[in-house]
């Protein structure tokens, strides 16, 4: 990486990560312009264009939530921002209507963000990857922010900022039994889904052994793909549960992901949070959506039909070792109702086993003294020692005080708004440095 290129800019806000939660929050602030006066936010995102899980997004799936909420609608339905306003931009309102769904599938969706974020071109940067946050220090005070990010040649740049939005998302969670397999191109997640199977020898009608590692809903729709897609993979389904179990959206249960539910949830206590986070895990990880349980299981009950045993689906299996071969990758699978032990070779393996949350912790090392546990205020701004006057967000880190909608789009408009309230209150208050930092920093830079 060669010397930083420094800019003199301060910016207001700079947002890292540039998926639905900060174009959500892009919108809000140009909203609030209107009235306030602009702040001046830029977006940063490493992806070399708008992508929304652009690896995952097979042909089968669907959105698991209403259309309705999208990035604006709770908020304002009247934003041209709206999904609705999409279809009728693109001469589809009345088709869709004709659909009876209230679930775009993933792929239009896609489009949708990929349509909101063309309106913000001049904020977005393209192809940067965040390497780090660092102090910014005045009379030792915490008063701005340096983010450093590499583009796609290598270069460094260094930006500085009033205050971050931290928006980075998941990181792929890898078994222990696959770690030592890093880099290998037989081994995959399921975030590289569409990438990786594009290489694999099935495409080409070639016969391939696939096994799937996980029981959620990426587990079943790689299934699905797998089987309608390519006639000649035989593929295993492998879970450690002992059945795939249907996502509960039931409209009671549901109000947990509705705005009023994460006050509700930020006023219990850390015990209480946690108990209610555990009692709706079944909203959410490792579940089904009931109809592609329904069609995984017709498929195996065809197969019974016809007795050609083209998949397989072994529950309760853990994988006690994964190692490469000439012929594969071979797996040790350990019953847990048995307690039996075999060996399988496969072609490849898709590894869907969902994702961690633990970048905002990297890329706020180097503030950690200011930081203590990463708590935060209802707004969503990580709260600070009295050190520190710059604003630090967060948009989905935020589980165990805000609920389990903080990974999610349910109530996207709503915090939006919640943060571009704050950003504006504290840009105010701190109206009074803001020339003599602005001065300080320039200088420094």
């Amino acid at each position: 990486m060669t010397q930083a290129i420094a800019s003199t800019i301060v910016h207001d806000l700079i947002g890292i990560g540039f998926g639905p939660s900060n174009l959500a929050l892009a919108i809000a602030l140009q909203e609030r312009a209107q009235a306030q006066g602009p702040l001046d936010a830029v977006f940063l995102d490493k992806q070399a264009d708008y992508r929304w899980h652009g690896n995952t997004l097979v042909t089968q799936s669907e959105l698991q939530i209403s259309f309705l909420k999208d990035l604006v609608t709770l908020r304002n339905p009247t934003s041209p921002y709206s999904f609705v306003n999409y279809l009728k931009t693109h001469g589809r309102l009345v088709d869709f209507i004709n659909l009876g769904t209230f679930y775009p599938c993933r792929m239009e969706f896609n489009d949708y963000l990929r349509w909101v974020a063309g309106h913000f071109q001049d904020q977005s940067r393209y192809g940067e990857e965040v390497l780090s946050i660092e102090p910014v220090l005045h009379k030792h005070k915490v008063e701005a922010l340096r983010v450093i990010s590499r583009d796609l040649q290598g270069e460094a740049i260094e930006r500085t900022t009033r205050s971050v939005v931290v928006s980075a998302g998941g990181t792929p969670r890898i078994p222990q039994a696959f770690k030592a397999l890093k880099g290998d191109s037989r081994v995959f997640h399921h975030s590289q889904y569409l990438e990786r199977m594009s290489r694999q020898p099935c495409v080409t009608g070639k016969p391939m052994r696939v096994a799937i590692i996980g029981g959620g809903q990426s587990a079943a729709e790689a299934f699905i793909d797998l089987n309608d897609s390519y006639p000649s993979a035989q593929v295993d389904l492998i879970l450690r549960g002992s059945a795939l179990k249907p996502a509960d959206d039931s409209p009671f249960v549901n109000e947990v992901f509705s705005p009023e539910f994460t006050d509700l949830m930020y006023n219990q206590s850390t015990v209480e949070r946690e108990q209610m986070i555990v009692e709706y895990q079944s909203t959410n990880y490792s579940v089904v959506d009931i109809d592609l349980i329904e069609r995984i299981y017709g498929i195996f009950y065809r197969q019974k039909v016809s007795g050609i045993p083209r998949h397989g689906f072994r529950s309760l299996t853990y994988i006690d070792q994964a190692s490469a071969g000439q012929d594969g990758i071979e797996l040790t699978l350990r019953s847990t109702a048995n307690g039996e032990v075999t060996t399988r070779h496969y072609d490849a393996i898709i590894l869907a086993t969902g994702y961690e949350r633990q970048m905002h912790r990297q890329l706020l090392a180097p503030l950690a003294d200011y930081l203590g546990d990463y708590n935060v205020n209802r707004d969503y701004r990580v709260i600070t020692d009295e050190r520190c006057n710059a604003g630090i967000y967060m948009q989905g880190f935020c589980q165990a005080s805000h609920g389990l909608s903080d990974t999610l789009l349910s109530i996207l408009p709503i915090r939006a708004e919640e943060i571009a309230a704050s950003l504006y209150a504290h840009s105010k208050s701190g109206e009074r440095n803001r020339n003599a930092l602005d001065l300080l920093l320039a200088a420094a830079s």
